[in-house]
């Protein structure tokens, strides 16, 4: 409604401009002024027609009201302030349609078809399964998982992606690693070299092969059937600890299934013909540098193995292969550099460059008592997810993650996150919801949604509904620039107004029908609230 509202504005804005004299086109800028009391929005374009009307900006502007048909643009009034500015109070009466129509949508407000059910293919998380899930994949996992519930919202068919990085040396040297343990089982002295995991869950691992085959393994071929067990022994860890974290992938994508299909030969075969390639120092090298990579990237080594960007090659461009409209990719912060090698990959298996957008995310602290802390207590080992989901739990995670851009250092506070107060910004939140949800439970009467309102005072409801009606365009604007943290900001501003109006309040009175109109808009607030959360991985209480 509000966009509505504002294009229709600037429209008639501009007809005003050009009957004044003004032949070229100028974008009107419209802001929401910090102080109410300058209105709802605001423009500058009075000051900055003051060169092409030669006038003071002032005479601009009341020009403008003059000719501004107030009820045509849904307005109450339209005043001038300061050196020229044009300040817009919106129709009260006319906006507070929106609590009626998000009590028919309901969870659909804010959904639209911006997507046009366009492919769009989300890879996130993709950690190798040679152990526990770490504190960067707990961000990596919140952001993507988010940002796929944002797109969908806007009408996108989303395909949520894990790569499992089962194909490389890495699992070659889990494979040993698992079996010196169960070696170990048996009393016999084993070295592990400085290429082994030390994990307690290799240990897990070799105990549990014990107790189903005893010392079988201790005379036959073992290899493959140590490599399968650890991989899905891990795997299946790391399914249960995200799905914990309420996020789930449509597809496991095996990077051992791109060499076992022959993709990576393949891949290899046709950038060679098409001369995309060059040797040099007995390696094969690809010409990223022309996408603008700081130098060119090697992928087969003097030593005739691949190097880990090969398989990625290979593996987009079975992405591109099955018809996605645009690709992300949810890179640690070591991976900066990989963004333009990644688009010359693109750009060489017939894809456009700009059909992918890597997001790299930041590091994490986390801080217990004022301290950094990088130790698990149970462990001794690195903070894993499953450590902080059983130390916090999965809510107040996923929105403290979410909170700030991914872009951007972050510290999470162990302290604030368990706290019960309005410190903690998902309590905050949530308490929104459950405070509404105690007001229907402590009515005398049963509830009757209204479908006018003629006995409040609609002004005390102002801020709140200016909230409801931007909730549309911040899921837009959170899809678009890939921000999900823009619907974190959204819910605590949200919530903060509806604090703000129950404290200054009372809400239930002996007026029935008063009580009806106030709890028919705090109805619309519950469900814009509860809706804003899912897209953040998060759920609702309804008492606290």
């Amino acid at each position: 409604m509000i966009e509505e509202i504002l294009k229709q504005l600037k429209d008639n804005l501009n007809k005003i401009i050009k009957e004044m004299g003004v032949t070229e086109d100028l974008d009107i800028f419209f802001d929401v002024p910090k102080d109410s009391s300058f209105g709802d929005y605001s423009t500058n374009i009075s000051m900055r027609l003051t060169k092409i009307l030669k006038k003071n900006p002032i005479l601009i502007a009341n020009e403008i009201k003059s000719k501004l048909d107030l009820t045509k643009n849904h307005l109450e009034k339209c005043e001038v302030a300061g050196q020229g500015f044009l300040n817009f109070f919106l129709d009260k009466k006319y906006l507070m349609q929106v609590v009626f129509q998000i009590l028919q949508e309901k969870e659909n407000y804010g959904s639209s078809n911006y997507g046009q059910n366009k492919k769009i293919n989300i890879e996130f998380v993709s950690a190798n399964p040679t152990g526990y899930l770490h504190i960067g994949h707990c961000r990596g996992a919140a952001y993507g998982d988010s940002l796929a519930r944002i797109y969908q919202k806007v009408g996108y068919n989303v395909s949520r992606e894990h790569y499992v990085n089962d194909g490389g040396n890495q699992i070659h040297h889990l494979t040993n690693s698992i079996y010196a343990r169960y070696q170990e089982l048996f009393g016999i002295e084993i070295t592990l070299d400085k290429e082994a995991y030390h994990g307690k869950e290799i240990i897990e691992i070799a105990k549990n092969i014990k107790d189903e085959v005893n010392d079988k393994y201790l005379h036959e071929e073992w290899y493959d059937y140590f490599c399968n067990y650890g991989v899905n022994y891990l795997l299946n860890g790391l399914k249960k600890d995200l799905k914990d974290f309420n996020v789930t992938f449509d597809t496991w994508f095996s990077e051992k299934s791109l060499y076992d299909s022959g993709a990576v030969k393949k891949t290899l075969e046709f950038l060679k013909e098409k001369g995309y390639t060059y040797e040099k120092d007995n390696a094969l090298w690809l010409k990223t540098t022309i996408y603008g990579d700081e130098k060119d990237r090697v992928l087969v080594k003097s030593d005739g193995t691949l190097t880990y960007f090969t398989p990625d090659i290979a593996y987009h461009a079975n992405k591109l292969s099955r018809g996605f409209a645009h690709l992300i990719d949810v890179l640690g912060a070591d991976h900066h550099g990989y963004i333009s090698r990644l688009k010359a990959a693109i750009a060489y298996v017939g894809g456009d460059p700009d059909l992918i957008d890597v997001e790299i995310l930041q590091m994490v602290r986390v801080i217990q008592n004022g301290e950094e802390i990088k130790m698990s207590k149970r462990s001794g080992k690195a903070i894993t997810m499953r450590d902080l989901i059983d130390e916090v739990g999965t809510d107040a995670l996923r929105f403290m993650f979410v909170s700030k851009s991914l872009s951007t250092h972050m510290d999470l506070d162990l302290d604030l996150a368990v706290k019960q107060s309005n410190e903690n910004p998902v309590y905050y939140v949530q308490y929104a919801y459950a405070r509404i949800a105690s007001l229907f439970r402590n009515l005398k009467q049963p509830f009757k949604q209204v479908n006018s309102f003629k006995h409040i005072d609609i002004n005390k409801f102002n801020r709140i509904i200016l909230t409801l009606l931007q909730y549309p365009q911040v899921i837009i604007e959170a899809a678009t620039k890939r921000i999900p943290h823009k619907v974190c900001q959204y819910a605590l501003n949200l919530a903060s107004v509806f604090h703000s109006y129950y404290n200054d309040e009372k809400i239930i009175t002996d007026n029935e029908e008063e009580v009806n109109e106030k709890l028919t808009i705090l109805k619309a607030v519950q469900i814009v609230i509860q809706d804003a959360l899912k897209l953040l991985g998060v759920g609702v209480k309804e008492e606290m």
